[in-house]
């Protein structure tokens, strides 16, 4: 049994979303941004960063969302990875990291949209980080020349796909209809839509846009 700490609307969306595509027994402890409860000495011991995702496994406790996957990927589910010394493994890495790259900028935009009091947020700080995010979102259409960035559906896309959905929620996506269709593509997965139901109160996002 895999134990995932688990907050609505949060990177560990990503891990729930793989942890259904690969079918594997599971159960979800939900935390919320409110509150202490992330910088309670219990959590700490197993995320010093106080965050999620961590998951616990094997006796053993993961915790930052590319390690979980490659480790999970490598160890439970190698269909949704790419092994050492294969053809792809090199492009599954990179994007598998890729979706950090958007990240940063959800987490800027996320900041000076949502956490900060109104009169302290910055439109300069918006502007730039809503540019920042649609380069990097233009350099996944960029990349889609199929169904998914790879020769088959696998973590990457969760990775990726999960960071690209939010982003939707600070820049427009015309222009970027490859990138559009794909992310159709991936929420009409069977295993998205379980994740999806299964995340819990929306606390963070509670709005469908924020930018502009």
């Amino acid at each position: 049994m895999i134990t995932l700490h688990h907050v609505p609307q949060s990177r560990s969306f990503r891990i729930l979303w793989f942890l259904h595509e690969a079918g594997l027994d599971h159960e979800v402890r939900y935390h919320s941004f409110a509150g202490k409860a992330l910088r309670d000495p219990a959590f700490l011991a197993l995320s010093p960063a106080g965050r999620v995702p961590v998951v616990e496994v094997d006796q053993a406790v993961l915790f930052e969302s590319g390690a979980i996957l490659e480790s999970l990927c490598e160890t439970r589910a190698p269909a949704l990875g790419r092994a050492p010394g294969t053809v792809e493994r090199g492009t599954y890495l990179e994007w598998l990291h890729y979706g950090e790259t958007i990240a940063q900028h959800l987490a800027q935009l996320t900041f000076h949209h949502i956490a900060l009091r109104p009169a302290d947020r910055s439109p300069v700080v918006q502007k730039l980080e809503a540019l920042r995010l649609r380069r990097v979102l233009e350099g996944v259409e960029t990349a889609l020349d199929g169904d998914y960035l790879l020769d088959g559906f696998s973590a990457a896309d969760i990775m990726v796909g999960s960071s690209a959905m939010i982003g939707a929620r600070f820049v427009r996506l015309d222009g970027l209809a490859r990138l559009q269709d794909w992310l159709a593509r991936l929420k009409a997965r069977p295993a998205f839509r379980a994740a999806e139901a299964a995340d819990g109160t929306a606390e963070l996002y509670l709005k469908e846009y924020y930018g502009d």
